[in-house]
This record gives structure tokens, C-alpha cells and sequence, in this order.
């Protein structure tokens, strides 16, 4: 019977969140451990920053110098993370890294509480976006990723059609 595999935490080095998961992607593939360390996570969030008078959409760590891990912790996994490099140690009390609960997954906002499995809406519905940056706009949906909880839609802003990624939250199925 193959073990679960747990939500852990590993500090970095300040700036190298993207390289540390990276890394960890090359030794999944390397060692074939798809099945042992299912998921990294660097969770962001959209934030709107000014400067010079200019808005502008950025993307913000919720959580800088952390990577979250959902993986089988064993001495083989431990040590190949543990020296990865930029990886200066899992959090947890002592020498044992203490695994995430699913609770805590959820109010850190790693993971969507929300599994959507009938929507009502598909590819090439046309929606209204009702909340968000693009308030009030009519779109065309392109794709759903019913994992992740948004949609890629395609937008009808001066005279161009721009593509956008929306939470399924923030979309209503458009009717006459």
C-alpha cells in the first residue's frame, strides 16, 4: 500500500522560491518520484502597483522564501529536499518535519476548497464577468480548468479580443 502524501513547508534562501521548485521538478523527473512528490506550490496573488503615477497588475508571493511541497516524506525524499540547493530546512519542531492539515492548506489559500465538478458553463458559453478588473464585460469562454477553479476567456475590449484567466466565482452565464 503506497503512503499519502502530506502538505510540508521548506524555507529558502530569500528570492529563490522559483529556482528551489525548479530544482525539486528536475529530481521528481530524475528519479522518476512523479508518484512521491505530487505538487509544488509557490502561492501568489494578483496586487495593483503605482508607481510613477502608472497602475500596473503584479504578481506577489503570499508567503516569501517558502515552497509547499505535497509529497511522501521518507528519508530518501527528506534528504533529496533538504539539500536542494537554496533549501535551507523544512518548517517543523525538531529534526521531524510536522505536515500541513488540510485546514491549514486552506487558510494559507494553497489550496481551493471548492472542487467544481458541474458548472454552468463550458467552452464556448458566453459568460458576464461580475466582479474583478473586467467588471461588466461580456467574454467567450475558451477553456476550463475545473482544478484550479478558473476559466480562460476571451474578451471583447477595444475593438481586440483579449485573452484572461477568471476565477469561476467571478463569472455568470450570459443570458438575453
Amino acid at each position: 500500500m503506497a503512503e499519502e502524501t502530506k502538505w510540508y513547508v521548506v524555507h529558502t534562501y530569500s528570492g529563490y522560491e522559483k529556482k528551489v521548485a525548479d530544482n525539486i521538478e528536475k529530481i521528481i523527473e530524475a528519479k522518476g518520484w512523479s508518484d512521491i512528490i505530487t505538487e509544488i506550490k509557490i502561492p501568489t496573488e494578483m496586487v495593483t502597483e503605482l508607481k510613477n503615477n502608472k497602475e500596473r497588475k503584479v504578481e506577489q508571493k503570499l508567503f516569501p522564501s517558502y515552497v509547499f511541497i505535497k509529497m511522501v516524506l521518507n528519508d530518501d525524499t527528506w534528504y533529496a529536499v533538504k539539500n536542494t540547493r537554496g533549501v535551507t530546512g523544512f518548517v517543523g519542531a525538531g529534526s521531524k518535519p510536522k505536515p500541513l492539515t488540510e485546514e491549514e492548506m486552506l487558510q494559507f489559500g494553497v489550496v481551493n476548497e471548492k472542487k467544481y465538478v458541474d458548472l454552468d458553463f463550458n467552452e464556448g458559453s458566453k459568460v458576464i464577468i461580475v466582479n474583478g478588473p473586467l467588471e461588466g464585460y461580456e467574454a467567450v469562454v475558451e477553456s476550463v480548468q475545473k482544478d484550479k477553479g478558473i476559466a480562460k476567456v476571451r474578451v471583447n475590449m477595444f475593438g481586440r479580443k483579449t485573452a484572461a484567466e477568471v476565477e469561476f466565482k467571478n463569472l455568470k452565464t450570459f443570458t438575453n
